[in-house]
């Protein structure tokens, strides 16, 4: 598919600041295409640091391509995208969205973990662009399906650092599946701390993606949205301790954008470091094929100290 991108130079609208709180703007894009699948991206991982990535949109279809940029660094636009369809449970490519609303994405060894809501489920494939397979394997998300609501299912799928406490454990976060005490559900899959936890829900915002920081704590992207105030993104970090078996995982929430900075449904997250040592953070929004709405790429260098 041949993308058009528009480049973002200014985050906050009208202004030149480049620094948020810890989050430093590095620039983005607005991306348009004439070819009427391009849209509905929930989900992106770099398979190479900055360049080729994969990601996954909720109208069941896997995307490719390569960023590119200006001698800068600076985004510039997208190469080589392409998208192909995906496979239900059953293995056959389907066309009906409760099946392959893919949410969540996480990469690791040649392999892709996907979390589907809905038809909720999170499938292990194999990664072969343009020859995407039938899943491998399907995990036990440990949390009671009763607990899962039908479009706020699984929207974080995330490996923690082999390094850690959790020893490189895969690690989901549904939207707004809430318990009782109206705490979101989560679940450490697998590694040495599985088990079902929580996360602590701050105001109306929902969450929709996530990734690990490499001091073990949780970067987390979340969305919040009402005809009144439209929509809005904040970004939250959630402390490696509180990650475990039964307890309600929570931390400081690091930035908030509202609509008077270039934001839109964002809905894919993915954190890599670049060629200079720098902690970067990716965000892309999903358009839901609505005209109202826009595809956007955003990133920022993340400063921690």
């Amino acid at each position: 598919m041949e993308i058009s991108s528009r480049p973002i130079t200014n985050f906050h609208i009208g202004r030149d600041e480049t620094r948020f709180g810890p989050l430093e703007f590095v620039g983005g894009l607005e991306m348009t295409s004439t070819a009427s699948d391009f849209g509905a991206l929930s989900a992106i991982r770099f398979l190479k640091p900055g360049a080729d990535f994969i990601g996954v949109a909720d109208t069941g279809l896997w995307y490719f391509g390569t960023l590119m940029r200006d001698a800068s660094g600076k985004p510039t636009g997208i190469d080589n995208f392409r998208m192909e369809p995906m496979h239900d449970r059953s293995g056959k490519v389907s066309d009906r969205k409760w099946e392959v609303d893919a949410e969540g994405l996480t990469v690791r060894d040649g392999k892709a973990i996907v979390g589907f809501e809905r038809d909720h489920r999170i499938a292990e494939f194999r990664i072969e662009p343009d020859a995407m397979k039938p899943a491998l394997r399907e995990f036990d998300f440990l949390i009671p399906k009763a607990e899962l609501r039908s479009n706020r299912g699984f929207e974080t799928v995330t490996r923690s650092n082999a390094g850690s406490r959790l020893k490189g454990g895969l690690v989901i976060v549904s939207e707004k599946s809430l318990d009782k005490q109206g705490n979101i559900f989560a679940a450490i899959v697998e590694g040495p701390g599985k088990g079902v936890f929580t996360v602590k829900r701050n105001g109306e915002f929902d969450i929709t993606d996530g990734a690990f920081l490499p001091n073990g704590d949780l970067l987390l992207l979340e969305r919040s949205f009402s005809m009144a105030t439209g929509v809005k993104m904040r970004l939250r970090q959630i402390e490696a301790e509180s990650i475990a078996k039964g307890k309600v995982a929570d931390g400081p929430i690091l930035f908030t954008a509202d609509m008077s900075y270039q934001i839109d449904n964002m809905e894919g997250l993915d954190v890599w470091t670049r060629d200079d040592g720098a902690l970067m953070v990716s965000i892309v929004s999903d358009d839901n094929h609505s005209i109202l709405q826009r595809n956007l790429y955003l990133e920022f260098v993340l400063h921690l100290d």
